[in-house]
């Protein structure tokens, strides 16, 4: 998340778009097919696309928004598997960068799911943290459940608190 500081300095504005079916549109590698087989009372059954569970999924669908947005990365756009940020420091720079983005989501045939989507706002939330032109704060929701954490009475407790507190610090 420091090198988002970095990446979002001076952005005034920001867009995030949530791609529809994200690990659907990875499709299986052909005669790979049988490596998703599965079989119910009703028969055999092959996976032509990436289903929800299998290992490399995320990985795999990671490296295939990487790809498609290889130029824009780090200079407008931060992809998080099928989560997409968009950011500018001009409302006009901003309305070029969308279209850039949507356009090279049209041409490779991925799709926004526009009730995830929020656009040209002058902070939101990506990832757990409140994104705008002063920088990430940590969403207040997390803090909040720090503040309301009940005190811990057992060494188990404690643990699972400070599992989740330093994974908050960190990130």
């Amino acid at each position: 998340m420091n090198q988002l500081l970095t990446v979002f300095n001076g952005s005034t504005i920001f867009s995030k778009i949530d791609l529809r079916g994200a690990y659907n549109l990875l499709r299986i590698k052909e005669g790979d097919e049988h490596l998703t087989a599965f079989r119910t009372k009703y028969g055999s059954y092959e996976y032509s696309v990436v289903p929800f569970g299998l290992t490399n999924a995320p990985a795999s669908f990671q490296n295939l928004v990487n790809d498609i947005f290889a130029d824009f990365l780090d200079v407008f756009v931060v992809v998080y598997l099928d989560d997409i940020m968009v950011f500018s420091s001009s409302e006009e720079e901003h309305v070029k960068h969308v279209a850039s983005v949507l356009q090279r989501l049209r041409d490779n045939n991925l799709f926004a799911k526009a009730s995830k989507c929020v656009f040209h706002a002058s902070s939101m939330e990506y990832l757990g943290y409140v994104v705008s032109s002063d920088g990430l704060k940590m969403d207040s929701s997390k803090v909040q459940q720090i503040l309301n954490w009940p005190q811990p009475k057992k060494i188990k407790a404690l643990q699972y608190f400070l599992g989740f507190a330093n994974f908050i610090f960190v990130s």
